[in-house]
């Protein structure tokens, strides 16, 4: 079957290798990974394990016997300079690596502050790897100011861990409200009122217009001209897709690394899958930075290797936990015209409609709402509204 090599250690390279020897591939297999430890889950960086509710044992996919016992030779710490597709290479520094089938995993990357508004002083922090964390753990200290920059869910659980932990926390929100770009304004309220009762100071359409410090930050000047002390800064400002290595081999790009429904890019030896992809979606082309996305992307990725030919759907949710909160989310929200809130006298939901054509559910500590939503995106099928927003009426009795 040749030799596989996945580059990026990530959710997806992990379980694309896991899958093809799952499906009786026998040929060799390689996962590179950047940073010099296996395969780990990225979503409890900026809760459990920040907080020290989780060990880095715990942390990682599968034990790192895993990789040898089913013969697959796992490299960290290792960088890939260049890939030549004539010939089928892969350039290491120290030696190169010839491949039948190349898989790029290579995810995503943190958007930083400029160096010219304070992004490169010591104390400013973005959480994305286990790196990341490791080097801002020392920094959370009772009563210290925290400064959030960014009101999407990584600036919101990185303020809700601080919180707890006895900070004081400040997080700002250039847009008109938090979460405005992936949630409706009655999930922002929600999350609002949520962060206000545990004393999160939520600044909304403030921007930052630059960090104070000579080698370490000490202030921050506001976009309202008020500058205020702090002792360091997270910027939870963004992703982007990671294409570099995909970009400098000639590789298609399409707000990500270009895949058909089979996660093939434009080189028929190459395949892509999880946050560094688009991929065709209801007409459209879609890239989500999601770990079920990575998960279900990159086994289907190994399908094809191994032969398969059906074509990846993809299934969105997401999830958020912030103090005693677990929000759950099914579905796309891309388009809806009319929110639906079921208030079940402590669990909540929000209901995304398009028309009648229900898109996407919040669910806040209502997991019987986000399964049952969930069940009917994915059929196709949409409740009425007006059933739905009726906590009298038992989801599951509804004749959909």
């Amino acid at each position: 079957m040749g030799h596989t090599v996945v580059i990026g250690a990530g959710q997806a390279g992990a379980s694309l290798v896991a899958r093809l020897r799952n499906k009786g591939y026998d040929g060799e297999i390689t996962l590179i990974g950047t940073e010099p430890v296996p395969p780990y889950q990225r979503p409890p960086l900026s809760k459990t394990y920040l907080t020290g509710e989780m060990t880095l044992e715990r942390l990682y996919l599968r034990p790192e016997s895993f990789y040898s016992d089913q013969n697959i030779e796992l490299l960290t710490g290792v960088t890939v300079r260049s890939i030549d597709r004539a010939a089928k290479l892969i350039d290491l520094g120290d030696k190169k690596l010839s491949y039948d089938n190349l898989v790029l995993t290579t995810g995503s990357k943190p958007r930083r502050l400029p160096a010219a508004i304070g992004g490169g002083l010591n104390g400013v922090y973005v959480v994305r790897t286990l790196a990341d964390v490791d080097a801002m753990v020392e920094e959370f200290v009772e009563a210290r100011h925290l400064l959030v920059i960014g009101g999407g869910y990584i600036g919101l659980e990185a303020a809700a861990v601080a919180s707890k932990r006895g900070l004081r926390v400040t997080l700002i929100e250039m847009a008109g409200r938090i979460l405005q770009r992936v949630a409706a304004s009655e999930t922002s309220d929600f999350f609002r009122a949520l962060h206000s009762r545990n004393g999160v100071n939520i600044r909304e359409g403030i921007g930052l217009e630059r960090l104070v410090g000579t080698d370490r930050v000490t202030a921050a000047k506001l976009t309202n001209a008020e500058e205020i002390s702090v002792d360091f800064v997270i910027a939870g400002i963004g992703i982007d897709p990671d294409i570099d290595l995909a970009q400098a081999t000639g590789l298609e790009i399409d707000n990500g690394i270009w895949v058909d429904e089979l996660c093939r890019t434009s080189d028929p030896s190459i395949y892509a899958a999880g946050d560094c992809t688009s991929f065709p979606h209801k007409g459209g082309r879609l890239r989500l930075e999601s770990v079920p996305n990575a998960i279900d992307q990159g086994e289907a990725a190994a399908d094809t290797i191994m032969g398969g030919t059906t074509p990846y759907v993809a299934k969105p949710w997401f999830w958020s936990d912030q103090y005693d909160v677990k929000l759950q989310i099914a579905g796309l929200n891309t388009g809806y015209d009319k929110v639906v809130t079921r208030d079940n006298a402590g669990p909540l939901s929000h209901w995304y409609y398009k028309k009648k054509e229900l898109l996407a559910v919040d669910a806040l500590n209502d997991p019987r709402s986000y399964m049952m939503g969930k069940r009917w995106i994915e059929a196709g099928k949409s409740p009425l509204p007006e059933e739905i927003s009726n906590p009298e009426i038992e989801l599951k009795t509804l004749a959909v």
